[in-house]
């Protein structure tokens, strides 16, 4: 018996509401993160995942107090990114009922915090963001970028995952900037280069806007699966018809 799939709805708040754009632009209100937290535990979701998606880019540390009341609301296990750049704002959020913490922008400036971070707290709590656009600036083709997807680093996403695996990091979330709510469908090769390069748990994010989309992620070499807009938005597919669609093409579910 395999490990089973997780599906985990994405909240992305900015100021404190839940937005959902394209791109990571033209941001709309998707409504109360705590109450869309509760919503989902409800539903059935495996995991949640929480990203400040502007902390990095205004400098601002992740909205605590929205954490804290939606780790009250949920008893299933809890990531929260935006705004971590050091051990402390991962114990903090630790203090404040996430599980796990997800750090992007604050480790591709400084690679070294992985290792404080995991060194601290173990490989379990940090997951590694990495955002990443198709560019013809890195050998593989797949470019990481920072703050909300807005800054090219010039790092090949292979080599950077590689190196974060190398250096502690407990899963990583491949997320698409190019795919991001286009509702198009997964980058599954994407998701078939990193998955080639580590060991790591691979969550799959950008592009689901059908529960149909799920399973070929999965084939390709995702863990998980994560999604906003499909969960969002109406129509809305509930999360028991995604794992309908993973359980009809073959993978294990909960």
């Amino acid at each position: 018996m395999g490990v089973a799939v997780r599906v985990i709805p994405c909240l992305d708040v900015d100021a404190g509401r839940v937005v959902k754009g394209v791109n990571f632009e033209n941001l709309r209100d998707a409504g109360d993160p705590v109450e869309l937290a509760k919503r989902y535990n409800e539903a059935g979701a495996d995991e949640l995942t929480f990203l400040d998606v502007t902390a990095s880019s205004a400098a601002r540390a992740t909205t605590f107090d929205v954490v804290s009341r939606t780790a009250e609301q949920v008893f299933i296990p809890l990531t929260v990114g935006g705004g971590v750049r050091a051990v402390a704002d991962v114990d903090r959020l630790l203090r404040c009922g996430a599980d796990k913490a997800s750090i992007n922008t604050a480790a591709v400036a400084r690679p070294g915090v992985i290792d404080e971070i995991t060194g601290h707290f173990g490989s379990q709590v940090l997951v590694l963001s990495l955002d990443a656009r198709r560019t013809g600036n890195t050998p593989s083709g797949f470019e990481v970028t920072t703050h909300g997807g807005r800054t090219l680093t010039g790092l090949d996403a292979l080599d950077w995952a590689q190196e974060a695996e190398d250096r502690g990091v407990g899963e990583i979330l491949l997320n698409s900037m190019d795919a991001d709510g286009t509702q198009a469908g997964f980058d599954l090769e994407m998701i078939r280069a990193v998955r080639a390069r580590v060991h790591v748990p691979l969550i799959a994010s950008g592009g689901a806007g059908a529960p149909e989309h799920f399973p070929p992620a999965v084939d390709a070499g995702a863990d998980a699966v994560l999604a906003a807009s499909i969960f969002h938005f109406g129509p809305v597919h509930a999360i028991a018809e995604v794992k309908d669609a993973l359980r009809a093409a073959g993978h294990e579910v909960r």
